[in-house]
């Protein structure tokens, strides 16, 4: 049974700044705690109801008793940030030491003050589909911890790391390609699949910014044979990442 402190402080975690005070977030779904167990992340611990607990059995082994916390779907309402609260939450410590620069010969992601946590979310999601092991988000992105986001990844948060990093510094520092989606760029069908190099995705609404589209390795475009007057961030990342990595 959990005390009025330990919902209060749950609670908490809803917003960034606690957080970032405490280096902890929740993550909401019974199929995204199912992944985090398995993937070994680091559980502090997991509220369920009685029947995902029976089903789930073996997962929430690892940890102390004390961690697995059984409760009824009133209380897990209480704790939800969700309109409809799903059967199980879980409480894990945010992940260090995830700041450090793509390696040679590897693909990361970068973002620059994405906005919406269901964009952000989706992206994880594609770099996790694509098997690409990192992103680097600006420091002006949503958080990736925000409930709506980790929400959003469908467990695809266990599986790739997240740093965050000023993308103008990142792209001077680093000798990998770099590969800016901009609407005035080189058709992405005359590029060769990427063995290694970032590829950099913009704000929703702005795209990126000039000074970043300046330094990077090349400018590419996917073609537009429509009337749209753009693409979603997610989308375009699905596109381009299926275009130079397959």
């Amino acid at each position: 049974m959990l005390s009025k402190a330990q919902i209060k402080y749950i609670q908490s975690l809803q917003h960034k700044k606690n957080r970032q005070k405490s280096s902890q977030y929740i993550a909401e779904g019974d199929k995204i705690v199912q992944e985090l167990l398995q993937a070994g992340m680091p559980v502090k611990a997991i509220y369920a109801t009685h029947d995902w607990l029976e089903q789930h059995t073996p997962l929430p082994g690892s940890l102390p008793a004390d961690a697995v916390v059984e409760v009824d779907a009133s209380v897990l309402k209480q704790l939800s940030s969700l309109t409809t609260p799903n059967r199980a939450m879980a409480l894990l410590d945010m992940p260090s030491g995830a700041d450090q620069l793509p390696a040679a010969g590897t693909v990361a992601l970068a973002l620059e003050a994405i906005q919406d946590p269901g964009n952000m979310g989706t992206l994880i999601r594609i770099a996790d589909w694509f098997g690409i092991p990192q992103i680097i988000c600006s420091p002006d992105c949503v958080d990736v911890y925000n409930p709506k986001t980790i929400q959003a990844t469908m467990g695809s948060i266990a599986r790739v790391r997240i740093a965050e990093h000023d993308i103008k510094e990142l792209l001077q520092q680093t000798k990998l390609p770099s590969y800016a989606a901009t609407l005035h760029g080189k058709n992405i069908a005359g590029f060769p699949m990427m063995k290694e190099g970032i590829i950099l995705i913009g704000n929703e609404g702005r795209g990126l910014t000039e000074e970043v589209i300046a330094l990077a390795t090349h400018r590419i475009t996917i073609p537009r044979i429509g009337g749209a007057e753009s693409l979603n961030a997610a989308v375009a990342a699905g596109i381009i990442c299926g275009r130079l990595l397959i």
